[in-house]
């Protein structure tokens, strides 16, 4: 429904007021252009995106222009060293396993002015290493009814199955040499990244001040010893602050400093919770690339895509990103003053069945989608033939990017080389084939085995879906798609939104859910973590050997082909186990003010900030 031209006015007005009241804007900061307000319809929840629970883009992307590592991606997914911080090279590779050697520059800081060396790339072990965390006792990763003390999200990937011992540090302490069981493709995105070691010794004491310069050497040398002894108490501390004291949305002067301590170009200054985040340069950076004059970035969250898309016209923000409709995208293109950018990024929307247990969940998942049995398969078929996906791609999607396709993969998006080869083959065509009407009667007749009085008019099998926040309109709109049709099946679809569902993914309360995976990276593994039995992402409980067996043949060296035909396998099993099912690649629209330059949206995530130091006025 469009809304009238006096209603925008008004809606616009309350954001407006809203940056205000914030303390967003002003006419000095206008003035001297070195304010870039962003908008996102995503709510900051933590820090630390490396959580199960906070694993979200907005948290990702606050940290990424918090933090800067050894590697990231251009917007034409070309992987780039940052040679600022350090370096990074193989020692060797043979029989003996691969040597991989990081180092950091000498001279690199923290903002607190502490000196960043080799011992600051060891927690990363800590939080990727399931071996080591059972053998310093700090839980076993896989064991699924505990989290262990780092509630990590590095567990169960290609580093874990691969690595062999400890780093090994340097005697000037500024390189750590990893040891692989063997080469593989990915090795550059497996390195380590800089975590400030000192704070979180300095924390686990109870401390909530900044340490003078020989506390943080004193603090950063306890750290190396618990690491090397594996001392369990005092990792097990050092955990409970990892994965708790960095989750916050409101940071203000009563904030304990020290989570706010960074190597990054940017750190926060301030933050209102479900409002905005503010960062201010970090005077001393120098572990990336030079900014460009930019002192202030602030991410602001706002729902309403009109109220933003006027905002962004009457220059109170400066690049707006959001899950824009159809109207806004129009409403931005015709306003002066203001740079349109569409296509797709790499996000996709799927939707999940769960088969089993969720990471960490104390209780049993019990719901009519459980096992592999055939039941269970038939009706988690029956549901997934019952999702409108080509509906929801048509009235959400194509609205605001003509040229968008249903994705039937959930390894390869189309257009990548391999997608249709493995489409043709994998069984999805049973999702596909007749009209959304003939598959959702296929879908009743397979319910109608198992509940013979199904129908539109009676709804014997009920199932909780789980997405995201209710104010966005896209995902509400796709939510009541998938319950209307799902209900002519004989499916109860309760479908109530949920602000805090990047939390709830593991939740055996839940038998389904829809949401988007957005990759990072560009690799043979990236989608591993989703479905490997032990896998950090397998929100889903899916386990299988089968699986599990491919899923390891794409650790491997493989051919083009050797590399598709693998990938068709695993959509193979996906497919007959009904376990997922892709829907759209999300439309990329960024509008930002034309008076900012370098605004460069990325194919991966983080898909907007990635080169934030180029933005310039």
């Amino acid at each position: 429904m469009k809304l009238k031209r006096s209603l925008k006015t008004a809606v616009a007005g309350l954001a407006t007021a809203a940056l205000a009241t914030a303390g967003l804007i002003g006419p000095a900061e206008a003035a001297t252009r070195s304010t870039v307000v962003i908008v996102t319809s995503n709510i900051f929840t933590s820090l630390n995106p490396s959580q199960p629970d906070t694993n979200v883009t907005i948290n990702g992307d606050i940290s990424y222009v918090q933090s800067m590592g050894f590697i990231y991606y251009d917007n034409n997914r070309n992987l780039k060293k940052n040679n600022v911080l350090g370096s990074y090279k193989i020692v060797s590779n043979d029989s003996k396993g691969l040597k991989v050697q990081y180092t950091i520059n000498k001279g690199r800081v923290w903002s607190d002015g502490t000196p960043i060396d080799g011992v600051d790339l060891l927690l990363s072990h800590v939080l990727s290493s399931s071996k080591y965390s059972k053998d310093a006792k700090l839980g076993d990763p896989a064991a699924g009814d505990v989290a262990p003390a780092f509630d990590s999200l590095g567990y169960g990937g290609l580093y874990d199955e691969n690595v062999v011992g400890t780093p090994v540090l340097s005697a000037d302490k500024m390189s750590v040499t990893i040891t692989y069981k063997k080469f593989l493709p990915d090795w550059e995105i497996l390195g380590p990244g800089v975590s400030p070691v000192h704070t979180l010794v300095l924390m686990a004491e109870g401390k909530k001040k900044l340490g003078t310069a020989a506390e943080n050497v004193a603090a950063k040398a306890k750290f190396l010893q618990y690491f090397e002894k594996k001392d369990t108490a005092n990792l097990k501390k050092i955990g409970n602050v990892w994965s708790t004291v960095y989750d916050t949305k409101t940071i203000n002067g009563s904030t304990n400093p020290l989570i706010l301590v960074v190597n990054g170009a940017y750190m926060v200054d301030n933050a209102v919770a479900d409002q905005s985040v503010t960062l201010k340069l970090n005077p001393k950076y120098n572990s990336g690339p030079k900014t460009n004059g930019i002192k202030t970035i602030v991410f602001r969250m706002l729902s309403d895509s009109t109220a933003a898309s006027q905002a962004l016209q009457n220059k109170e923000i400066d690049i707006y990103q959001g899950q824009a409709t159809a109207d806004a995208v129009a409403q931005l293109k015709a306003m002066q003053g203001v740079k349109v950018i569409g296509g797709v990024n790499a996000c996709y929307e799927h939707i999940d069945v769960r088969v089993g247990d969720g990471p960490d969940e104390p209780d049993s998942y019990t719901g009519v989608f459980a096992g592999n049995g055939k039941k269970a398969r038939d009706l988690r078929t029956a549901f997934l033939l019952s999702v409108p996906r080509q509906q929801i791609v048509d009235t959400l999607i194509k609205p605001i990017n003509p040229s968008a396709k249903l994705v039937n993969s959930v390894f390869l998006l189309p257009g990548q080389e391999g997608y249709e080869q493995v489409t043709a083959k994998s069984g999805v065509s049973k999702y596909t084939a007749g009209t959304q009407a003939s598959r959702t009667a296929k879908a009743l007749q397979l319910v109608k085995q198992y509940y013979p009085t199904a129908g539109a008019g009676n709804t014997p099998v009920k199932i909780k879906l789980l997405w995201g926040t209710p104010s966005n309109a896209r995902r509400a709109a796709e939510a009541a798609l998938i319950k209307a049709e799902a209900a002519k099946a004989g499916f109860d679809v309760e479908a109530t939104g949920n602000s805090a569902w990047g939390g709830a993914l593991t939740s055996n309360k839940y038998d389904a859910a829809f949401f988007a995976w957005c990759p990072t990276s560009v690799s043979q593994t990236g989608t591993n973590a989703n479905f490997k039995s032990d896998g950090a992402n397998n929100f889903l409980g899916y386990k299988s050997d089968a699986m599990d067996a491919a899923l390891a043949r794409l650790e491997g060296k493989l051919s083009k082909s050797e590399l598709i035909s693998t990938i068709g396998v695993a959509e193979q099993l996906l497919i007959k186990d009904a376990v997922t099912l892709g829907i759209f690649q999300h439309p990329a629209v960024t509008a930002h003010n034309a008076t900012l330059k370098n605004v460069k949206p990325a194919p991966l995530s983080p898909n907007l900030v990635w080169n934030f130091w180029e933005w310039k006025y």
